[in-house]
């Protein structure tokens, strides 16, 4: 076939120009574009940045088969080619490919330089200030859009081979023209600056280039490259030093000498902090040592400047509340009432049923007499939402709190800061045990010394997914004013849900054999069995028994993504049965899962400029981490689809895939924050180190309505019992008793 030629059984090329461009997102270069090959039209489809009409390329990928527009070739690299005749270097310029020019300027350029226009544009662009209309400042400025043109070229060509031309085009924003030259001196910057690339891949580049297997930079790369494992994986804030020295002498194949040598000279550089705790050296990265310290600080400074207001005060209005509400706050509810006022900063825990809420609403009811602004967050979306409705106040999520934004380097930055600090004489905080260590950094320098702090959570539910565990580590510390809830209440005392979660709790079995309750158990021996009954649960029984939605009402939480029950295989079985495809549904299959119209799916990122409208008219930015929502449409032919959440409707391009997963079936650590009518919990097989007491009793706190386990009753017997908590390695508690040993 003229222009298209097969490379291998799978890989083939065409060559052609550019003769419109359907589609671009010029964030990540994807594109959608008609090619000229010879007389013969292709559809070609991918990360092809920088394409434009009129350009001369070779394109290397496969032929598909698109369900609704036919033969399509599907990309995976391309070569810009260089127009040499004067009618295909006009045709170039005139397309708008460099800034600056259009077909009259196009036309002056080519009358005048001919087949060197492109050279002359390169290497001599002051020569173009002899052009009418053309000053040399604009002359510099085509010079420098042609460069990026031809310089991202460059880049994606010498990395052919090691990652896609998108990871190429992340690589080239951020050293441009220079990328090739960077990496070549040190392809472990890769690692540390490109998101997407770990440090397995620039390893593997580095070898390809010949460096050194004992490089000082692949050193000190795969040293900070296990602490920053560390932080996602196991949530540690830092590594002892023998374990540390240990895990990159293995990871490595380095001596053990070179190792210590390369982690005290990351140290002398700051890169890494090192801190005496007792006998065991704490080995941090600098950010995080720099996060647990100004939490520390900050915990401390605001418990001790907030303005106090006398507690003979704030008896009075607790008097005049109860009388006004007809109720009688408990004692623990009332010390929290008082200690809220008086004190500069307060932890306030308890589980289900214990009245958290009441206190909280009888804490913005005072504040209001007082005349002190308050500030409402939480650390997800849905717990924000929660708590709107539960104190009838405007609650956002800590990152919307403090204007988060990705700024040009694609990382996120907070507008509220120690400069521009949240305006508010009161910031209460609930749900704070899901927030890590940097989350609470970046809140507390956002609270000006004098502002009353509120911290709301139950300790007793699973850690942070990210670096550290706050909460815990306050509360451990002794330094400052807490309460725990500890009654349950008459209308909670009603649940079979509550009353099991505390069971559960304190370590005893759940009530699993009363059949008119809320809380329910059904037993089945293997995994699939317990998948099955979920399913049919979800499809059928609920719905026909209590009018429950199956996507809105109810939600499956199990502890683990893998095996029978996990969340990978529950989804595909659930979106079957309860999604299958038809001729009416448009799909998609990306990264092995099928997205269809219809599914039920989860936001597992905060977005930040992801754009919304809602129902009313009213648009936004911002989709976060934990909302669920449906698929309501997906556009093949524009390559994206809308999802529509309880209080927004958006829409994604197919390049953000990774930002959504599946929903039918959610982790128990992804539901951290959330609640449900309705919670079924398959507990048939899941890894040791998952059945543990407070996933059971996290999952189960997610139910309003109704709780069913669905497994086996010895693997309930065995996460009661199992209290075991991965211990994790962080500072806060210490750098905070600090304070009362010095004092």
């Amino acid at each position: 076939m003229d222009n298209m030629d097969s490379k291998n059984n799978h890989s083939q090329t065409i060559t052609g120009t550019v003769e419109n461009v359907i589609y671009k997102n010029e964030a990540n270069g994807y594109t959608v574009c008609d090619i000229d090959c010879g007389g013969t039209l292709v559809t070609a489809v991918g990360t092809m940045p920088f394409l434009n009409e009129g350009e001369t390329v070779t394109v290397t990928g496969e032929w598909t088969v698109h369900s609704s527009f036919g033969k399509q070739f599907k990309a995976e690299h391309y070569e810009k080619q260089l127009p040499t005749s004067k009618e295909t270097i006009l045709s170039y310029l005139s397309s708008g490919a460099v800034s600056g020019i259009g077909p009259v300027i196009a036309s002056r350029i080519v009358d005048k330089y001919g087949e060197e226009s492109l050279d002359v544009i390169e290497n001599h662009p002051e020569w173009l200030s002899d052009i009418n209309g053309i000053t040399l400042k604009k002359a510099l400025k085509m010079h420098e859009s042609y460069r990026e043109q031809f310089g991202m070229r460059n880049v994606m060509m010498f990395f052919n081979g090691y990652f896609g031309p998108a990871t190429a085009v992340k690589v080239y924003k951020r050293w441009g023209a220079a990328s090739v030259d960077v990496i070549k001196n040190n392809p472990y910057l890769l690692c540390e600056e490109i998101n997407g690339i770990g440090f397995e891949r620039a390893d593997n580049i580095a070898s390809g280039l010949g460096i050194d297997r004992n490089s000082p930079f692949r050193l000190f790369s795969g040293i900070k490259h296990i602490l920053s494992l560390e932080l996602g994986k196991n949530g540690n804030c830092y590594l002892p030093i023998d374990q540390l020295t240990a895990k990159a002498t293995s990871l490595l194949k380095a001596d053990q000498e070179k190792i210590s040598d390369a982690i005290a000279e990351l140290t002398v550089q700051t890169q890494l902090i090192a801190v005496k705790f007792g006998n065991e050296t704490a080995i941090y990265l600098d950010y995080i040592y720099n996060a647990e310290r100004y939490c520390a600080d900050k915990l401390f400074e605001l418990s001790k400047t907030a303005i106090n207001i006398p507690v003979e005060k704030t008896e009075k209005y607790i008097a005049k509340a109860e009388h006004e509400e007809n109720i009688i706050f408990a004692d623990k509810q009332r010390e929290a009432i008082i200690r809220a006022v008086t004190d500069g900063l307060l932890i306030l825990t308890g589980g289900p049923g214990t009245g958290k809420t009441t206190v909280i609403k009888a804490i913005l009811s005072l504040f209001d007499v007082l005349d002190i602004e308050t500030a409402l967050a939480a650390p997800t979306g849905r717990a924000a939402k929660r708590m709107s409705i539960s104190t009838g106040r405007d609650a956002k999520t800590i990152h919307r709190l403090l204007e988060a934004d990705y700024g040009e380097d694609n990382r996120m930055h907070f507008q509220r800061d120690e400069d521009n600090p949240i305006n508010a004489g009161a910031v209460i905080i609930d749900e704070i045990s899901m927030a890590d260590i940097q989350l609470l950094s970046a809140l507390l320098k956002a609270i000006k010394p004098g502002t009353k702090i509120i911290l709301i959570g139950d300790s007793d539910q699973l850690p942070p997914v990210g670096a550290g565990d706050c909460l815990r580590d306050i509360l451990n510390s002794g330094v400052f004013s807490s309460v725990r809830l500890d009654t349950i209440f008459r209308q909670a005392s009603n649940s079979l849900i509550v009353e099991n979660a505390h069971l559960i709790n304190n370590g005893k079995m759940p009530i699993l054999n009363v059949k008119n309750k809320d809380f329910f158990f059904m037993a089945r021996k293997t995994g699939s069995e317990t998948a099955a009954v979920c399913a049919d649960l979800c499809m059928k029984r609920l719905p026909k028994a209590y009018g429950y939605d199956p996507c809105a009402d109810i939600q499956i939480i199990s502890p683990t993504r893998k095996g029978e029950t996990g969340t990978v295989q529950l989804n595909k079985l659930i979106q079957a049965l309860l999604n299958p495809p038809s001729a009416e549904k448009h799909e998609r299959i990306i990264k092995d899962a099928v997205f269809r119209t219809g599914d039920k799916v989860m936001q597992i990122k905060n977005d930040y400029s992801q754009e919304w409208k809602d129902r009313r008219g009213f648009s936004g930015e911002g989709v976060y981490n934990g909302d669920i929502g449906i698929i309501t449409e997906i556009d093949l032919k524009n390559e994206k689809f809308t999802v529509e959440f309880d209080d927004k409707i958006s829409e994604y391009d197919f390049s953000q895939t990774d930002e959504i997963e599946h929903a039918f079936a959610v982790t128990v650590h992804k539901s951290q924050g959330s609640e449900y009518p309705c919670v079924i919990i398959p507990l048939a097989d899941a890894p040791y180190g998952l059945l543990t007491r407070n996933m059971l009793y996290t999952a189960v706190t997610r139910a309003r309505q109704m709780v069913i386990l669905v497994g086996k009753e010895e693997i309930i017997s065995l996460m009661v019992s199992n209290n075991r908590q991965m211990k994790r390695y962080t500072g806060l508690c210490r750098m905070l008793k600090a304070f009362v040993n010095t004092d």
